[in-house]
């Protein structure tokens, strides 16, 4: 009888292994908030330090073709239906407001006479009625739980404990973090001991606390508490969005931290991700002290873009969490100047908009002996994706109630073949610049297809094409020069709005446009003068397609530009978007009333040397602006410059984009 306990053990041990290896994967997706395409070591960034995202790259499948919205409600909505926004009906960051009573009109039917266009409104929450990923792994037997930021439904009817996650751990209102990056997170109410606070279901916990840690915390106890069972953990960081709370301690280090590309370099943002990063490795980090690293799928993912257009915080957000704008936006400048949150160099623009900065996006996936580590694909993928794909590596049956624009890739995932997609589309009906009522884009193969609402049919802005091979910063429309190449992706986009059931905007019927008034010969001599009224001094200033290139002719930091702005009145923000290879300090100078007699005024800014980039600066000014100068590093090498723009609160922004003939 003494021998058959070790036989006894044995078998157990047997059985364990056998039950373990039988056992369904767990699911981890792991967003972050605002994070660019750019913006980690596995992904090219040279300043930013994330060392837990760079050590699990090697042991993933890594994606350079990945695809968000251009913001994130969209998003987060259709990564957990597999719809597009056009079908579910968010495509803004409304997730915060009040949920739209039963039979609201997303379209209006007419606007007032001065507006061209009817332009839809995004839905406010997400459907009860979607059967979302969360419910679908329930449904298999997963425990599900959601941590962190939402922003699908201010009210409890639409919050994640009602779309099939039985933990949730999230704020509302919630387009940022719960009213502030550090504990206590909301008001308290009056008499209430520490810890009982609640915003959403958050919980206050010691001060000073950093909600991106709270979230490793939250994260770490779930896998804990479940390891015995598969679980479907849904983590949605609350950094890197703003009203960008960060450790000073982190900012400091990278404050006097230099980008060798000479590209990105704000230290807040820097400080955030490492923050970002740390919460990331702790998963990792329990997932191996669990012994669950070996038989869980990671999915790390962006919800868009990063934001290169933000250069102060949010002020509706500061007013409670940070007391007043000016303490905010006196924090943000003693760390970060003048620059913006993040660059997407080499891809174009960034958050909220269509180009590739705004809306292509970090995206790796991992599942030991399954996805094959250390390697990349250039799959066309999205977020409509996650869904189909996920049910697909589980085994699990798409679900019949659930209509999905998703495609599985998991053959891409186990490099068993490639994905058999003909198009892919993003949609963002909101404007973006002066005349253009949002748009709808296509990608097919290498090319890349925009069509813009509210332009006139033979606006030679209307539509861009663009391959993304040879052009990846979207520098060269082509539209013009291959008509039948882009009549074929526009047919795609009216089967897309049409399939997609999609409220695009669309005339006004009651627009009633002001009389044209007698040609003015000043005007005319402006439209007809390539630099479109601006006049060059100290530089050669050269206007070819659609961009000037200034070359300095006097001494060191004396090229600029000046214009006579009338009346416009401040303060103003100026943006451009400009390209050196040198870069270089520059300044916004204005006159202000020159019959008063006063000294000119400037604002400093610096320009990154690189690639192409956006600048934001704001320009105090009171009254008229009078004669203004934007002094630009032109020296020897010589400077592009794409567009300018001037815009006051509540009047239209103002725009040179040196297109003239």
């Amino acid at each position: 009888m003494k021998n058959i306990f070790p036989l006894v053990a044995l078998l157990c041990v047997l059985c364990a292994n056998t039950s373990a290896a039988a056992r369904k994967p767990n699911v981890i997706v792991f967003l972050v908030d605002d994070m660019g395409w750019m913006d980690c070591g596995a992904y090219g960034s040279k300043y930013y330090e994330t060392p837990n995202m760079d050590r699990f790259a090697p042991r993933a499948m890594r994606f350079t073709d990945a695809y968000a919205q251009p913001l994130c409600s969209p998003t987060r909505a259709s990564l957990l239906t597999g719809k597009y926004s056009t079908r579910h009906g968010i495509t803004s960051a409304t997730g915060h407001q009040p949920p739209q009573p039963a039979g609201h009109k997303f379209l209006p039917e007419t606007a007032a006479p001065n507006a061209p266009m009817l332009t839809p409104e995004s839905k406010n929450f997400m459907e009860p009625s979607e059967y979302t990923l969360a419910e679908a792994l329930r449904g298999a037997g997963y425990r599900t739980a959601h941590i962190g930021k939402w922003h699908l439904g201010l009210t409890q009817p639409h919050w994640p404990e009602q779309q099939g996650f039985e933990v949730a751990f999230h704020c509302h209102p919630d387009p940022g973090p719960p009213g502030n990056y550090f504990s206590p997170y909301g008001v308290k109410p009056t008499g209430e001991p520490r810890g009982q606070n609640k915003v959403g279901t958050i919980t206050d916990g010691p001060a000073g606390e950093y909600i991106v840690d709270r979230l490793a915390d939250e994260a770490v106890k779930f896998i804990t508490e479940n390891k015995g069972r598969p679980f479907f953990l849904n983590l949605w960081n609350y950094g890197v969005h703003g009203p960008w709370g960060h450790k000073p301690e982190y900012t400091k280090a990278f404050a006097s931290k230099k980008d060798p590309r000479g590209v990105q370099g704000n230290p807040i943002m820097a400080s955030m991700l490492k923050s970002v990063d740390e919460c990331f490795g702790r998963i990792l980090d329990a997932l191996e002290k669990n012994g669950l690293a070996d038989n869980t799928i990671i999915v790390f993912n962006s919800d868009n873009g990063g934001n290169v257009h933000s250069n102060v915080p949010d002020t509706a957000k500061t007013a409670k969490a940070e007391k007043g704008k000016s303490e905010a936006l006196a924090d943000w400048r003693k760390w970060a100047g003048n620059q913006p949150p993040t660059l997407n160099t080499p891809l174009r623009d960034g958050k909220g908009t269509l180009y590739e900065g705004g809306t292509r996006v970090p995206l790796m996936w991992a599942w030991p002996g399954h996805i094959r580590p250390g390697t990349t694909s250039d799959a066309v993928v999205g977020h409509i994706d996650l869904y189909p794909t996920l049910l697909d590596l589980l085994g699990i049956p798409k679900p019949a109630q659930q209509k999905m624009d998703g495609v599985s890739y998991a053959r891409v995932l186990k490099s068993e073949g490639g994905l058999d997609r003909k198009a892919f589309f993003n949609y963002f009906p909101h404007g973006q610049s002066p005349g253009r009522a949002g748009g709808v884009w296509v990608r097919s193969g290498d090319w890349k297809f925009i069509r813009w609402f509210g332009l006139a049919p033979g606006d030679e802005t209307r539509f861009e094409l663009y391959n993304l091979r040879d052009d990846l910063n979207e520098t060269k429309n082509l539209a013009a020069a291959q008509p039948a190449r882009a009549q074929e992706l526009d047919a795609l986009i009216d089967g897309f709005l049409a399939d997609t059931g999609a409220t695009y905007p669309r005339p006004n019927p009651a627009y009633k446009p002001t009389a044209a008034r007698p040609a003015n010969p000043k005007a005319t001599a402006i439209a007809n003068d390539p630099l479109e009224g601006w006049k060059a001094r100290q530089c050669d200033a050269v206007v070819k397609d659609g961009v000037l290139t200034m070359t300095g002719t006097g001494k060191a930091g004396a090229a600029f530009l000046g214009h006579a702005m009338g009346r416009t009145t401040g303060p103003v923000v100026v943006k451009l978007r400009v390209r050196s290879v040198a870069g270089g300090a520059g300044k916004v100078e204005w006159m202000g009333d020159a019959a008063s007699g006063a000294e000119p005024k400037s604002v400093a800014f610096n320009m990154a040397a690189g690639d192409w980039q956006e600048l934001s600066v704001e320009v105090p000014v009171k009254g008229l602006l009078g004669t203004t100068r934007l002094y630009l590093p032109a020296g020897a090498q010589p400077l592009e410059l794409d567009w300018v723009e001037f815009a006051a609160k509540g009047a239209k922004p103002q725009r040179w984009e040196f297109n003239a003939k």
